[in-house]
């Protein structure tokens, strides 16, 4: 079966399409700026990159693009839409109404509208996605959520100190981001350390422009860094991370801050890497900056390195020790010195690696020396696979 996965932005479209017979990308790509000056990118393995302007108003425009470019006689991948067999969406937020992956029916729909009040910038619009996909394909639609590999928190992990009536009225609690990336490299994790994800501890660190850990204990999601919302958690491209909350109305009585709309932006805009080094939110950008000797600039890469170092040993000793330790992410994946830097600052775990290995960008690969007592790996993250994988098992047992 082939399975088209969709991730729907507010004004983007990202797809691939996975045969999943031996799990391999046919063709993926995204629709940018829909409603705007819009762009278009699409790739084939072993092809040409192509990339084009349309006019793209609403995502209905969009969605009739792509399969349209995938059955097109010349760049299409497959003879006819029908070869599709279902669609799988990335869903951003699933509250505590879903744990695992589900079938999309009007129940569902209608618990996503409920959710958005957690996720108003997403939620909507994955919503919409699934909406739009369903008036041009009559096939099965799966949401698979952000969150739901989270759900088996304790609730004295997820609870906030807060009036409890804020969680019963609001649904106030931690609920984690990057689940399903989470979850994937976890399980390849335990996988590289020849054991079953029930067998061990792994602490994943999934590092991009936002960033977040989880304590995988027992192949089951322990504690995570994202809250509420993604905003929680360590200093991230453009959002602050963890602040004292008492920060806010100091500034809102200087008169730095008038409104909800104010905070809101300062901390997920304006903040973090952006913020401190009053430059870029770029992590490259900061790193060639700070080895030209730029002093905030190495205050980021000092204050990034102290925060891994801290969730991943708190976490460690949350769990009563760890196996493994996984980087992933675009930094995870490609920034040597903070891998490095971290790892050395947790030698007292046992921890030993390898600088020649740990100089390869982009690979699966295992980092730490032979003898390193919590192995260190970098694994590529892959949440299409692992949304296009619950699609297939969810349409197999409903068939």
């Amino acid at each position: 079966m082939k399975i088209l996965v969709i991730n729907a932005g507010s004004s983007s479209l990202k797809f691939q399409l996975i045969d999943m017979e031996n799990e391999e990308v046919k063709a993926k790509g995204i629709c940018e700026e829909i409603g705007g000056k819009s762009r278009f990118k699409y790739k084939v393995p072993g092809r040409e990159d192509f990339k084009s302007e349309p006019s793209l108003p609403t995502h209905a425009e969009a969605f009739k693009l792509v399969l349209d470019t995938l059955v097109d006689e010349k760049m299409g991948v497959i003879k006819s839409v029908a070869e599709i067999g279902a669609v799988g969406h990335r869903v951003v937020h699933g509250g505590d109404k879903f744990s695992s992956s589900v079938i999309v029916t009007d129940e569902v729909k209608k618990m996503l509208e409920v959710c958005s009040d957690l996720a108003p910038l997403h939620n909507p619009a994955n919503l919409n996605g699934i909406i739009e996909c369903e008036k041009i394909m009559n096939v099965p639609q799966v949401g698979v959520f952000d969150t739901g590999f989270h759900q088996t928190m304790p609730d004295y992990v997820y609870m906030y100190g807060l009036p409890y009536e804020y969680y019963e009225k609001y649904g106030i609690r931690r609920y984690g981001f990057h689940g399903t990336s989470h979850r994937y490299v976890s399980e390849r994790a335990a996988a590289m350390l020849g054991k079953k994800p029930s067998e061990c501890n792994v602490v994943t660190c999934h590092l991009g422009n936002g960033a977040s850990f989880a304590a995988v204990k027992g192949g089951k999601c322990f504690d995570t860094s994202m809250g509420v919302t993604p905003l929680e958690g360590i200093m991230m491209g453009t959002r602050s991370g963890n602040i004292d909350p008492a920060i806010i109305p100091f500034l809102m009585r200087k008169g730095e801050l008038d409104s909800a709309d104010d905070i809101d932006k300062m901390l997920n805009k304006k903040s973090g890497m952006l913020g401190v080094s009053g430059i870029t939110s770029d992590n490259q950008e900061i790193l060639k900056l700070a080895d030209e000797g730029n002093e905030r600039c190495q205050l980021v890469k000092n204050m990034y390195v102290h925060q891994l170092t801290k969730l991943i040993g708190g976490y460690t000793a949350a769990m009563g020790g760890t196996d493994a330790i996984v980087f992933t992410g675009g930094i995870g994946e490609n920034t040597v010195c903070y891998r490095s830097e971290v790892c050395k600052n947790l030698k007292f775990l046992g921890i030993e690696i390898d600088e020649e290995k740990n100089a390869i960008r982009g690979e699966e690969i295992e980092i730490s020396t032979p003898d390193s007592k919590v192995k260190v790996f970098v694994i590529p993250t892959n949440e299409e696979l692992v949304i296009a994988r619950d699609t297939l098992e969810l349409v197999s047992k409903k068939a």
